[in-house]
């Protein structure tokens, strides 16, 4: 008896959604003009405010039990996830920093003065290698893992970049545990579902689509496919991992049940 009604209540709040979105987004461009010029997220930031949703950085479904997405240009978040481990923290046994984490696995940004991320090219993705001998691969228990393997390492420079100690195969520069993950992808996208507000090539929110909860056992299949992968964005001076999980936009479009 729970499941329909609980699926009931869902409409009932999908209804308010979908009217809240006719009323304030619908037949309108993001209005940024009081924002920040740099801040990437200001269209974001409009959107939830007319959404009446409120701007924190909590993992919970950000209205009504439902998880809001905004249109983007190629892909989308599902979330700032930093991992469990960081080959930089103190308990990792390898006594160095995080900004030295960065010179050594990181690449310098000329564009940024030299400031050094680990984001681009040497972040890793599941399937192969960087040229930073960089992969990342999923356990038989759907632990994630970040891999560093220095035979594969193809810069040219890596004796003198590379300290001694981290010159082998198989070094964990970071992990996700699955009970971690589970937690994450469950609470944000496992209670009622999702939504995204769509715009048109104009740039003017058009309409509003919907899809059902995400299960953390469906999650991992699109990540073991590489449909869902990590988009590291940390750099120097920054204390935020910047931990991205995304999937292009095609992907998500897979995931609609329904459209308004």
């Amino acid at each position: 008896m729970d499941a329909p009604m609980n699926k009931k209540e869902s409409e009932k709040l999908k209804k308010i959604i979908i009217a809240m979105f006719a009323a304030n987004v619908r037949g309108k461009k993001p209005d940024t003009s009081t924002a920040h010029k740099k801040h990437a997220g200001k269209e974001g930031h409009w959107l939830e405010t007319q959404m009446g949703v409120s701007h924190n950085a909590s993992n919970s479904p950000d209205l009504h039990g439902f998880e809001m997405k905004n249109d983007t240009t190629s892909k989308t978040t599902f979330g700032d996830w930093s991992a469990d481990y960081y080959i930089f923290k103190k308990d990792s046994g390898y006594k160095i920093t995080r900004d030295t984490f960065l010179k050594i696995f990181g690449k310098p940004n000329k564009n940024k003065k030299g400031r050094y991320s680990w984001s681009g090219e040497p972040c890793p993705k599941i399937g192969s290698y960087n040229s930073f001998g960089q992969t990342m691969i999923i356990d038989r228990n759907n632990n994630i893992i970040a891999l560093y393997n220095f035979s594969k390492d193809k810069r040219r420079d890596k004796m003198k970049i590379v300290p001694k100690v981290m010159q082998k195969d198989d070094l964990i520069l970071a992990k996700w545990s699955v009970k971690s993950m589970k937690s994450k992808v469950e609470k944000k996208f496992n209670k009622r579902g999702w939504f995204k507000c769509l715009k048109n090539d104009d740039g003017v929110y058009h309409k509003i689509v919907f899809g059902e909860p995400i299960t953390f056992k469906n999650w991992i299949k699109g990540a073991k496919k590489g449909l869902i992968f990590f988009d590291s964005g940390m750099y120097q001076g920054n204390a935020r991992n910047y931990s991205q999980w995304r999937a292009n936009n095609k992907y998500w479009e897979i995931l609609v049940t329904s459209t308004y």
